[in-house]
């Protein structure tokens, strides 16, 4: 295969989305669904269409406006000038609105005139449906057509999977192998607009589907503050999350976050967990979901196949066979992941702590053992005293972090680490889960506390001997340990997640923190995921040197909660700096180039928007800012770390258990906590 016929990734950054989980439309910055890239109506893990391209009279119109209008709603502004009146201004108008909910997509075709007589015009919309995988869209295969059969109100689409059925109240339907065509013939006078419209509901067997519970599991909060682009960022990111929100068909009462789209439309532990955990000062329904879904398919047996192992937590679920570049091949339940049973932990204790009812804690307590059991019989392959990994079946994640592709663990020469692989972060997740379950086994009464202490306090031990190093910058923690036991030595932004977790004491807080915040680490638009210091950084490597917005939020809050308020404050700005450049809709990751580099942070053109976690990270932000800690007796504590990355602050509607507060904060770190003054949505 040549460079010219090499499949490529489409490109998602200049693409507008519309979604209510599990479906989405992916249209460009016009409104039309064009027949390339990711063009198209998804739902589950199908393109039902892979194209709905609009024109008047047979010309495409030109659009002036475009852009969501609510949560799963779009509107597109487009003018007429092919049937328009004489003179410059534009005087014929076509809207064209959108409405997204899980299985179904509807569209109005409004138009309207201003001329001084009628004007006529033939609407079309033409449909064609390759009824793709998602991963065969997104490794830029090539699909064929499928031939779409006429109905006796409208046209269809089905294979042995999915059954995609399109209505077109009024239009004239012409269908052949290539697609359908809808048409309307319009006559629009001055001031009574003329509205056609079509609608596509679609089937898909799939094991994740959409919640029927129409509000979402948190508050949303009322939000003020000196910077402005705080609020902002919340009140978009809270809507995005709420187009998220997806059920599993074994677990279908309980909601959980997807991890992103387009590509990672489904359950996935460790993204899942994130998302929730973040979200915790808003309420704790979404945790208690999330902590039973994954609970329902926790590992029960040893199967190399899946990587399954007693008590392990899932890495993702799809429908079918995941293939990918390189051979790559999951099936579709895998468990190919050695931090998410770890964080699955840590998510129950926090959810414990921001006031998770009793009973439903105790529902779990079997889950925690298997989980507690995983980290100790089965997370550590080699027998080093660390949780590592290593695929053994040559065609699974050969990452199995977070920053998960082929090339993210490598020397500060550029060679890539050998497996297993023990992940500085991971070993900070598995001592916060050991004492976090001690303190929450302690308060139920039950036993095995003194054991998960000493657990953790060994691990604890062995980390401080075996991953700190220096260099003429000072003291950081590796990335990781590789096969033969030595540490790494790139500075990456894994050592972030160390912080607040316990493993590391107060010098070595601030050690990385100092690390942290330096030119080669903080663009100004956040922290990248590696130095520039090493020989792999590029500012658009995937794990080599972009900003992911999960990975700062992380360590905005460790910062604060470590006390250390200024470094938090760089790393939370740079945030802040970087949201405007995406209309408040953080994406999973962009560019690591500094501010002052161009415009603004480059976009990482096949980045997810919007991604759970990142669009959590807005709240991850105001936990850090205002200093929230859930207080023993169902209170709220709020100890705002100095100086301030936001000024001033007031937050209505934090929720610890089932009461709600408010907090304000003045610039100086003064804060008060009140009851909430308006209960707020969720």
């Amino acid at each position: 295969m040549t460079a010219a016929t090499t499949p490529l990734q489409p490109l998602l950054h200049a693409l507008l989305v519309t979604l209510r989980a599990p479906s989405q439309v992916w249209c460009s910055p016009d409104g039309q669904v064009h027949a390339h890239g990711l063009h198209g109506v998804y739902h589950a893990d199908v393109r039902v269409l892979s194209q709905a391209e609009v024109r008047v009279d047979g010309e495409l119109p030109e659009a002036i406006a475009a852009g969501g209008t609510g949560p799963g709603t779009f509107e597109a502004s487009v003018v007429l000038r092919g049937i328009d009146g004489p003179g410059a201004d534009p005087t014929t108008l076509l809207r064209r609105r959108r409405t997204v909910t899980p299985g179904e997509v509807t569209e109005e075709l409004e138009v309207s005139s201003g001329t001084d007589v009628p004007v006529s015009g033939r609407v079309s919309v033409h449909l064609a449906s390759d009824l793709a995988r998602t991963e065969t869209v997104k490794q830029g295969l090539p699909t064929a057509p499928v031939a779409p059969e006429v109905t006796s109100d409208g046209v269809r689409w089905s294979d042995d999977g999915t059954v995609v059925d399109v209505t077109a109240p009024g239009a004239e339907i012409h269908a052949d192998h290539a697609g359908a065509t809808l048409m309307w013939d319009v006559r629009v006078t001055p001031g009574q607009p003329v509205t056609v419209g079509w609608s596509v509901r679609s089937e898909v067997t799939a094991v994740v589907h959409a919640p029927a519970t129409p509000a979402p599991e948190w508050s949303v909060p009322q939000v003020e503050a000196d910077d402005r682009r705080l609020p902002a960022l919340v009140t978009r990111s809270l809507a995005d999350l709420d187009g998220l929100r997806m059920s599993a068909g074994f677990a279908p009462d309980e909601t959980f976050l997807a991890a992103g789209a387009p590509w990672f439309f489904t359950l996935f532990g460790r993204d899942s967990i994130w998302a929730a955990r973040l979200l915790l000062p808003l309420g704790t329904d979404l945790a208690r979901g999330t902590l039973r879904t994954l609970a329902a398919r926790q590992g029960t047996r040893t199967d190399p196949a899946t990587s399954e192992q007693p008590g392990k937590i899932l890495h993702e679920v799809r429908s079918q066979e995941l293939k990918g570049e390189g051979g790559m091949s999951l099936p579709p339940l895998y468990y190919g992941t050695v931090d998410a049973t770890s964080l699955w932990v840590c998510l129950l204790h926090d959810a414990w702590r921001w006031g998770m009812a009793r009973d439903d804690v105790e529902g779990l307590l079997p889950a925690l053992d298997a989980a507690l059991g995983w980290m100790r019989d089965h997370g550590d392959a080699d027998g080093d005293g660390f949780l590592d990994y290593a695929d053994t079946t040559g065609h699974g994640l050969s990452n199995q972090g977070w920053k998960d592709s082929g090339d993210s663990i490598q020397w500060k020469d550029g060679r890539l680490a050998e497996g297993p692989i023990a992940l500085s972060e991971v070993q900070a997740y598995a001592h916060e889960a050991a004492v976090g379950a001690a303190d929450l086994l302690d308060a139920l009464g039950r036993p095995g506390s003194h054991e998960w202490r000493d657990w953790a306090a060994a691990l604890k031990a062995r980390f401080r001997e075996k991953f700190w190093l220096h260099d003429g910058d000072g003291p950081y923690v590796a990335i990781a340990l590789d096969r033969h036991g030595a540490p790494v030595d790139s500075v990456a932004s894994n050592m972030g997640h160390l912080l607040g977790t316990g493993l590391l004491d107060p010098d070595e807080e601030r050690a990385v923190a100092h690390r942290l915040v330096s030119d080669d680490m903080s663009s100004g638009y956040g922290l990248r995921t590696l130095s520039t210091t090493s020989r792999g950084y590029w500012p658009l490597g995937y794990h080599r040197g972009t900003v992911w917005t999960h990975d700062t939020a992380i360590a905005v809050v460790g910062l604060a909660k470590a006390g250390l308020g200024a470094e938090a404050g760089v790393l939370a700005r740079g945030l802040l700096e970087a949201a405007p450049h995406f209309a408040f809709q953080l994406p999973e990751l962009y560019g690591g180039n500094e501010v002052g580099d161009g415009p603004g942070p480059l976009p990482y053109p096949a980045a997810c928007h919007p991604q759970a976690w990142s669009a959590a990270s807005a709240v991850a932000i105001l936990t850090a800012a205002l200093g929230l800690d859930p207080a023993p007796d169902g209170g709220l504590r709020a100890t705002p770390p100095t100086p301030s990355a936001v000024g001033a602050l007031d937050v209505d509607g934090l929720r610890v258990g089932g009461r709600s507060f408010r907090v304000r904060a003045s610039a100086d770190g003064a804060a008060r906590v009140e009851p909430a003054q308006v209960e707020a949505a969720g």
